[in-house]
């Protein structure tokens, strides 16, 4: 790879400039400086990052986690790329970042197939890449390094668990429960985990009743659309499950103008948990978020010096997580950093 290569390289720099050193001479001196700036040039890691756009607040936030890591001061040249949510521009950064010869790419997918050549350019250039946030689906995991982010299957699982605690704690466990489910974009890694999360543990209980499915594309102005169109077509509406707060936000529109009350009328659950969503909660519209936390960027800088240092990493990694809401979202609103 062309990592050792590069090692490889600066070790023998280093060895003919400690040779130069034993020789008093001016040229002697001037090789020995020249060696130290070259190595000192080589503590500069290049980071090219493929990020999915800035569909919503948590997409912003894990923007940020990103550009606040990956700084000069940190040894890093950050070289970042916005896909406006198309895999064409996320396949285009990524051979504009192999053509800059960067030393690491990380990319986090807009949805998970279609990657495979690409990848295999990366591999064939010795270049690591790293996924944050989604995932993807490859026949060979070795064209990739290692995967950061939030488990999707099991925040899709946490929400059923809250919501069935919730009902028995409002004596309507034994009711009828119409539910509607605002997925992601479909095919996207957190899409997919949340959307099966919730779809089994519907599937588990006789009395609740999946009526109503569609997209919102993570938007706010997606879920606000889907959910007016629903509530048009749906006479009775128990809980909706938003894929992720922006798209209840939207909901919540929708809802309150339909004449109904979110938060009462409309249970509302949805994901990713950032500042603006635990005052909804406080406020009483929103019922519950299940945490995905978008600060991924420490985490892919451990990952890199690991690798720098000759360590190995593990390949799936995830973030931690939590549940919040009316019981503990008013305290834990102080300690956001999203």
């Amino acid at each position: 790879m062309k990592k050792i290569a590069t090692l490889i390289g600066t070790a023998l720099i280093g060895a003919l400039a400690l040779t130069g050193c034993g020789n008093k001479n001016t040229s002697g001196s001037a090789s020995a400086s020249s060696s130290s700036a070259k190595t000192e040039e080589k503590k500069v890691i290049t980071v090219g990052y493929a990020q999915v756009g800035a569909e919503s607040d948590w997409r912003l936030a894990n923007t940020e986690s990103f550009k606040k890591t990956f700084v000069a001061e940190n040894g890093y040249n950050l070289i970042f790329d916005d896909a406006q949510q198309k895999q064409e521009n996320q396949i285009k950064a990524i051979r504009n970042f192999i053509q800059q010869d960067v030393d690491y790419i990380v990319v986090a997918p807009v949805v998970e197939t279609g990657w495979e050549t690409v990848l295999k350019e990366a591999k064939d250039a010795g270049i690591p890449v790293i996924l944050s946030d989604r995932q993807m689906s490859v026949s060979d995991e070795s064209l990739y390094l290692c995967w950061v982010g939030g488990n999707f299957l099991k925040e899709g699982r946490d929400s059923v668990i809250w919501l069935d605690n919730y009902l028995k704690k409002i004596g309507r466990d034994k009711e009828e429960i119409n539910i509607v489910d605002l997925q992601g974009t479909i095919g996207a890694s957190a899409q997919i985990g949340r959307t099966k999360g919730i779809v089994e543990g519907i599937d588990a209980r006789d009395n609740w009743k999946l009526v109503a499915q569609q997209s919102g594309d993570f938007t706010q102005k997606g879920g606000q659309e889907v959910m007016e169109s629903i509530l048009k077509s749906t006479p009775k509406i128990d809980v909706v499950f938003a894929e992720n707060d922006n798209m209840a936000w939207g909901a919540v529109d929708a809802i309150k103008a339909a004449g109904k009350v979110p938060g009462k009328d409309i249970i509302i659950i949805c994901f990713d948990a950032v500042r603006e969503t635990f005052n909804r909660i406080i406020s009483g519209e929103i019922n519950c978020a299940c945490e995905c936390n978008p600060l991924h960027g420490p985490r892919v800088d451990e990952i890199i010096k690991a690798l720098e240092s000759g360590k190995t990493v593990e390949k799936v990694q995830y973030v931690n997580e939590g549940v919040f809401d009316e019981e503990n979202a008013k305290e834990m609103l102080p300690t956001r950093a999203y």
